[in-house]
């Protein structure tokens, strides 16, 4: 398989990523889990419900595996730290100021300051953990390179089994934030980068294994919700077993899937970390898009067939729209500033190393 198809290949695995987590942001952000779906029994709505918003630290996971396949034999420059940072604060402040002309967000002080600052919590949210772990990647990749292979594999059953395997287990206790677990993910998706396995090429085991284990989600999150048991016990956070063991089982599949190149699946891909800046920016735009616009509450009413079409449908609406606003960013915008920034930097004198 050539490299060209493997990157299409992750593309649309990327996308497929980024829809677990607007679907999981269907449910947990609107209301749906706090207001209605807590009674006992469960119903066939409310079963349907709690498996859509189950997929959220699953595709969180996948994506910071695309990170480390393709940056573990890459460089960070100062080019492309500029360009996610740019992408940060545009979405930030456009979208800050867009509500606060509605009506929706308050002029204060503390605010402005986290619409400036949007780089501020280390422990839980996703875009801040990345920025700071993107700069460790460096560091990364200088640990990686001087490891054999030996070497990595015991890193890799450290981490797993501290991380994962007793942070799943309910006799211990590990607790971590995104930045630390973003490391073990990098490790795992550097490992099967540099080092030709033929178990890791096998299509049909991987993509077995990925149905094998999303039935078994799907039923330990029903089944504990049956039981009067907090549903999502399993997949609750990105370091549960189940979750890696997803991610890790969906990316090999995806990877070995034969897509030709193509040049809209690469586009959408591109744009997914916009698509997650937009929809999830702020406590006003998920009042706004989940309780406003959609009513994921109001709809519950709906019968099964009905519900299951409004929310995917909803769903993919909302992707595609926050795509295509993200295709124009990079367009209007994005585009431009960088062809500033290289003209920039071919005509001054480098200050210090941009590959740092």
């Amino acid at each position: 398989m050539t490299e060209v198809k493997r990157d299409t290949n992750l593309e649309l695995y990327r996308t497929f990523c980024m829809l677990l987590i607007v679907a999981h942001h269907y449910v947990v952000n609107s209301g749906l889990l706090a207001e209605i779906l807590n009674p006992l029994p469960l119903s066939a709505k409310s079963a349907y419900l709690y498996v859509l918003g189950m997929w959220g630290k699953v595709g969180i996971n996948c994506f910071l595996m695309i990170t480390g396949y393709f940056m573990c034999v890459s460089r960070i420059t100062l080019r492309k730290f500029i360009k996610i940072l740019a992408e940060i604060y545009f979405y930030s402040i456009v979208i800050y100021i867009i509500f606060l002309i509605a009506g929706r967000e308050s002029l204060s002080m503390s605010r402005v300051f986290q619409v400036l600052l949007p780089v501020r919590d280390f422990d839980t949210d996703f875009t801040s953990c990345f920025v700071v772990f993107y700069l460790t990647i460096p560091f990364w990749n200088i640990l990686i390179s001087n490891m054999n292979k030996k070497q990595h594999q015991l890193l890799l059953v450290f981490l797993i089994v501290i991380f994962s395997i007793c942070g799943t287990l309910p006799q211990f206790t590990v607790s971590i934030n995104y930045v630390t677990w973003f490391g073990v993910i990098y490790a795992i998706a550097s490992y099967i980068r540099l080092y030709d396995i033929p178990a890791f090429n096998n299509k049909l085991i991987w993509m077995a294994g990925t149905i094998m284990l999303s039935l078994i989600a799907m039923a330990s999150v029903i089944s504990m919700k049956h039981f009067g048991r907090y549903p999502f016990a399993f997949v609750v956070d990105s370091n549960k077993f189940l979750a890696l063991a997803l991610a890790i089982c969906s990316f090999l599949w995806f990877k070995n899937i034969n897509i030709k190149y193509s040049a809209v699946i690469n586009a959408i891909g591109g744009s997914t970390f916009g698509v997650l800046l937009i929809h999830a920016q702020s406590d006003a735009m998920r009042q706004w898009l989940w309780r406003d616009v959609i009513d994921c509450t109001g709809h519950y009413d709906l019968p099964i067939f009905q519900l299951v079409l409004y929310s995917l449908t909803s769903i993919v609406v909302i992707f595609a729209i926050c795509v295509l606003i993200d295709l124009l960013r990079q367009r209007l915008l994005e585009r431009h500033m960088l062809a500033s920034f290289d003209r920039l930097h071919s005509s001054h004198s480098k200050i210090g190393d941009p590959n740092f």
